[in-house]
């Protein structure tokens, strides 16, 4: 190992070898946290954080007084409804409806802890519905958490890298892992963590078609909502709306996080919301594990009230209040997040200045959003190469081979935790990198 680097190489080195993990190209991003945190508490250098997708701009007060006005009544004492306060359920359908277009009645919103909880709920139940079908369908990159999940669970799933596979080639593709895999749901982000590429609405428009075809539920998760910035699907009730699959099936479920788009992540509340089609479908083969054959039901009363007894109540009236402001027309959250384009734009720029390339580098031949992720590589390493060497010179980030991507070269990049005081230390440290390592 070289070492001149701006981070001890003898400490990095240790600390590295007392992880337990040995290729740190297959840690999980709380696992790269804690070698983070490590390092710098035993040199006193701060690292550039990068490999975890933690909001870096405060909560708008909209949320800090509503849930202080409900803590001051006395909520704290009570149970919350495991269905979700009905204040909140009301917003999350107007919501809906102002900036999907989608309408759903409030029945169908529900308040979870996180979209963690939502995800894991929903394969509880979606893996369950049918004894012939074998598990779940990423359509990748994607979170690596929710694999971990479905690992955990004890079931099997399946997963492409979408890249090759855009636009028409879609349907063949997906049509085919549907039938040979025996797939009882399907799973995507969009925007897309981590490439932040966007599906189109033709794209859209074949996952929700063979969704119809083969009876398949789709979990659409929304964790960056609104955020693909080359639009602005921020005013209520106005065209153009956040893209969904809902335009073109009914079986539809929408995961919606508050973490990214409102930065309210330490409040763990998310909002899932089920299509009227799929809450009341039943499944005989439910009865195996449930009370009820109802997906709905057994998502509900089952699934979600075992992992979590309710979502805490002062984060319920939080959440309800940003998302009032946002319908009202009072308060623009794109406003608020359209900075992580911003220091996109620039980071990007230092890291291509020194020599990396990004590996998922257009959308559908347009030029990429500049968002929350994007991804790098440096000519002739590997993924687990590249991450180790840049821990070394104090930049972390995930390995892209953990979210399911087929091009293990690359790295996931977050800008969320970079504020404008760090670019300077950013370059200085990509610049020593070049240096050490341009051939």
């Amino acid at each position: 190992m070289i070492k001149d680097t701006p981070i001890n190489s003898d400490i990095v080195k240790r600390v590295l070898k007392e992880m337990p993990f040995n290729d740190v190209g297959k840690a999980s991003i709380r696992e790269i946290v804690r070698l983070a945190r490590r390092i710098e508490e035993e040199t006193g250098k701060k690292f550039i954080r990068m490999e975890m997708g933690v909001p870096g701009i405060d909560v708008s007060n909209i949320a800090y007084e509503a849930e202080m006005k409900a803590f001051k009544s006395g909520v704290a004492s009570k149970y919350a409804p495991i269905t979700g306060i009905e204040p909140l359920k009301h917003e999350i359908s107007r919501f809906v409806k102002n900036f999907m277009d989608i309408e759903i009645s409030s029945e169908y919103c529900f308040a979870t802890v996180g979209s963690a909880q939502a995800s894991i709920a929903l394969f509880l139940v979606a893996c369950r519905m049918d004894k012939n079908s074998r598990g779940v369908l990423f359509i990748d990159p994607g979170f690596p958490v929710q694999k971990l999940q479905i690992q955990v669970l004890g079931y099997e799933y399946d997963t492409f890298d979408v890249f090759e596979y855009r636009g028409k080639k879609l349907r063949a593709k997906l049509e085919e892992l549907i039938i040979k895999r025996k797939i009882s749901s399907i799973l995507y982000s969009n925007p897309n963590n981590p490439t932040w590429i966007s599906f189109t609405e033709e794209e859209l428009q074949i996952i929700g078609e063979l969704a119809t075809k083969h009876n398949v539920v789709v979990i659409e998760d929304l964790a960056y909502f609104g955020m693909d910035f080359r639009k602005d699907y921020s005013v209520p009730g106005k065209a153009p709306y956040q893209p969904t699959v809902a335009k073109y099936t009914d079986n539809w479920t929408m995961l919606i996080s508050s973490s990214k788009s409102f930065s309210y992540a330490g409040q763990r509340v998310g909002m899932m919301v089920v299509s009227d089609k799929i809450y009341n479908s039943r499944y005989p083969d439910l009865k195996r594990f449930y009370t009820t054959d109802q997906f709905g039901h057994s998502l509900i009363y089952n699934a979600l009230y075992t992992l979590s007894a309710g979502v805490s109540h002062t984060p319920q009236y939080g959440l309800a209040a940003l998302l009032k402001a946002a319908n009202d027309g009072k308060y623009n959250f794109r406003n608020d997040v359209i900075i992580y384009g911003e220091r996109a734009k620039i980071v990007k720029k230092i890291f291509l200045k020194y020599g990396f390339k990004l590996v998922y580098d257009n959308d559908l031949g347009e030029p990429l959003a500049d968002g929350f992720y994007f991804t790098i590589s440096y000519p002739g390493m590997g993924g687990s190469e590249l991450l180790e060497n840049l821990i070394y010179h104090g930049v972390s980030a995930i390995a892209l081979q953990t979210t399911g991507s087929e091009r293990h070269e690359g790295l996931r990049a977050c800008v969320s935790q970079i504020g404008e005081e760090q670019y300077s230390v950013l370059e200085e440290r990509l610049k020593k990198f070049q240096e050490n390592f341009s051939s």
